[in-house]
Order: structure tokens, then C-alpha cells, then sequence
């Protein structure tokens, strides 16, 4: 049976994951995705599983979700929660990481002030896209932040951030074709034991899970464009739709029919003061 999902997402202006979402009830069945995730709550209470406990953000807290960390989200009170966030991918944080593996935020929520203003900062204003110095300059910003508050749990060797580019760049040019670990390994001259640890230290996910977010982005893509999901699926490397919908369900607690349904494509044009 298919989750009723009361809700919508509104996404923003220009190429960086930015949103303002709000939901009563269940809005989430558990899922993972391979980005970190910025949630700042802005009304109502965001409840959501994170780690083995059952975790509530008030108004002006921060959500702060690891990549690949199974998490649901629900309404905390009946009155539902709203809140605006980014997603921003390890990628975007390589440079500035410099190396390091990448940092934890225990709990998943934090009240820490300079993260919040930085955050604050990125989705402020959803109907304006933002500057590329802006981006790059609070890239720099929010890692240092995040390196501040980092729980632990990094490696104690540097990861090898150049087999792992090399493997993710050459799983984006065979998205849809099969891939093998063997691949990698060739590609990279590193085994595949240790691509998959520096994998996972760099880019916050396995290989293989890499693959599956991927793909799903480019089904997403055709979807939005009016394709089929029998045609999404074999332009994305699914072998059939419902493989692709058991993936998209899986992955992002929704069906595609219930994600096409609370995408709002029209910016937002409230800026928060």
C-alpha cells in the first residue's frame, strides 16, 4: 500500500538543491540519500529516526543529516512543520576538506550559531540564485563549521580523494551500462576493499549506492520532462519500471507518483528575514 503523503516541496532558483518543504503527518517513510542534508526548521516541530533514537528540531534549530544515514520525517505535532534546506554533495566539499575525511554531526541537529547563520545565509532568499563566489565562499565556511562540531569517527589515514574521483568519474560516464568493482579497481590501480572505504570516507556512500543515486537523478530528470516510468527506467540503466520504482521507494521514501506530487517547481519568493 502506498503512503499518503500531505505536503509539498518548493524548489528554488538556479542549480544548487535548495527548498522550503513542509508536511503534516508522516512525510517521509525511511530512506538514505548520498548528500549532506541542511534542514532549518522555521515553524511547527520536524521529528524524524536518525541513528536508533527519535529526534525533534524546534524553530530555529538545524538539522545536519550525514550521506547514506537512514532517516524518516514526520510532523512532531498535529499542527505539521515547515522548514528550508540545501542539500550539498561531498563533492562540493572536497577541496575545502583538503584531504580529510568527511566530518559527523552526532544526533543529526545542532543549535550551533555560526552553522545556522551559514545555512541561513544559502536559502534565505529561494527565488534568487545564488552567486558562484557566494557558493564557494560559504563551501570554504561551512566546512570549517562542520569541522569544528566533527564527533569523530573519521578515518585516521587521509583517504586517496584522487582513486575516488577517478571511480566516480568514471561511474558518471557508464551510468547506465553494468558496473563491477572489478572496473573500478582498474581504473583506479587501488583494491577494491580500499576504494570502497575512501568511497565512503570522500563521497559519504558506497560505489554501488553512488550508481543507484545517480541513476535515480536522471529518472527524476526524465520524469519531469513527461517521459514514462517504462521509459525512465530504460534511459537510467533499470532493468524494468518496477525495479526502478522499488529504487525510488527505497531510496527516496516515495513512489515517483507521490515525489511528482509534492514538487512544487515554482520558486519561493519569501526571503527570511
Amino acid at each position: 500500500m502506498g503512503m499518503h503523503v500531505n505536503g509539498r516541496v518548493t524548489t528554488a532558483a538556479g542549480p544548487h538543491k535548495r527548498f522550503e518543504a513542509a508536511f503534516s503527518g508522516k512525510a517521509f517513510a525511511p530512506h538514505r540519500h548520498d548528500t549532506y542534508t541542511f534542514a532549518l526548521t522555521l515553524q511547527g516541530v520536524q521529528s524524524f529516526d536518525y541513528r536508533g533514537a527519535c529526534r525533534h528540531s524546534l524553530p530555529g534549530e538545524l538539522v545536519v543529516l550525514h550521506p547514506d544515514e537512514l532517516h524518516d520525517g514526520q510532523a512532531g505535532t498535529e499542527d505539521g512543520f515547515c522548514y528550508r534546506g540545501i542539500n550539498i554533495a561531498p563533492t562540493d566539499l572536497l577541496d575545502p576538506l583538503n584531504g580529510r575525511a568527511l566530518p559527523f554531526i552526532q544526533g543529526g541537529r545542532t543549535r550551533d550559531k555560526e552553522l545556522i547563520t551559514l545555512v541561513v545565509d544559502l536559502v534565505r532568499d529561494l527565488s534568487t540564485p545564488l552567486d558562484p563566489l557566494h557558493w564557494q565562499n560559504a563551501l570554504a565556511d561551512l566546512t570549517e563549521a562542520l569541522c569544528a562540531l566533527d564527533s569523530g569517527g573519521n578515518l585516521t589515514r587521509q583517504p586517496d580523494a584522487a582513486a575516488v574521483v577517478a571511480a566516480r568519474d568514471y561511474i558518471e560516464a557508464h551510468l547506465i551500462d553494468p558496473i563491477q568493482m572489478e572496473d573500478l579497481e582498474q581504473v583506479t590501480g587501488v583494491s577494491r576493499w580500499q576504494l570502497s572505504r575512501d568511497f565512503r570516507a570522500v563521497l559519504g556512500t558506497s560505489p554501488y549506492r553512488y550508481v543507484t543515486l545517480r541513476r535515480l537523478d536522471r529518472a527524476k530528470a526524465c520524469i519531469f520532462r513527461g517521459l514514462s516510468l517504462a521509459e525512465t527506467a530504460y534511459a537510467c540503466g533499470f532493468s524494468d519500471q518496477a525495479h526502478l520504482t522499488r529504487q525510488f521507494k527505497a531510496t527516496l521514501g516515495l513512489t515517483p507518483k507521490a515525489w511528482w506530487k509534492i514538487i512544487d517547481t515554482r520558486t519561493h519568493g519569501t526571503i527570511i528575514q
